[in-house]
């Protein structure tokens, strides 16, 4: 029979490794999904080395997948007093941030579509249809994720 710790370690281990999963189909690397995660389940700062041993990589992976989680605003990088290592944590507004990089490829997406839309001649009517109907697609996407942003937004003090 498994104690709580055990059942609680295999859970995290086993969330760690799905979120690695779903960040690779959202065109992360693995690995950043996987501090990500861990960075969530835990709840607390983590030192650089504690999550290269945790998961089990090199630095130089880790170093990697930090860079592209700080530069999305993900997390965020903290000092403890008296500890010269580097720690990590989930950012104040790490939800908004994922939601507003979401928004930006769905913008992007509509624009890419308005761009072939004029690039279209008159007589193109059926394609235009279409294509003007994905384009609505894009716009009903960005507006919930818009409200999505603000509802995960936290307040500035």
């Amino acid at each position: 029979m498994m104690d709580s710790t055990d059942q609680i370690d295999q859970v995290r281990d086993d969330f760690i490794t799905r979120m690695g999963v779903v960040a690779m189909g959202e065109g992360l690397p693995r690995m950043a999904g996987q501090i990500f995660a861990m960075l969530v389940f835990e709840g607390e700062p983590i030192a650089f080395g504690a999550l290269s041993r945790r998961l089990s990589v090199s630095r130089a992976t880790i170093s990697t997948s930090i860079r592209l989680l700080e530069e999305r605003g993900l997390i965020r990088r903290v000092n403890k007093t008296g500890d010269r290592q580097d720690y990590f944590q989930l950012a104040d507004d790490a939800y908004a941030a994922m939601t507003k990089y979401a928004l930006a490829g769905t913008r992007h997406a509509k624009s890419e579509i308005n761009d072939t839309i004029s690039k279209l001649p008159e007589e193109a009517e059926g394609v235009r249809q279409r294509l003007d109907t994905f384009a609505a697609f894009y716009d009903t996407i960005s507006a919930a994720l818009d409200d999505v942003a603000t509802r995960v937004s936290k307040p500035k003090n």
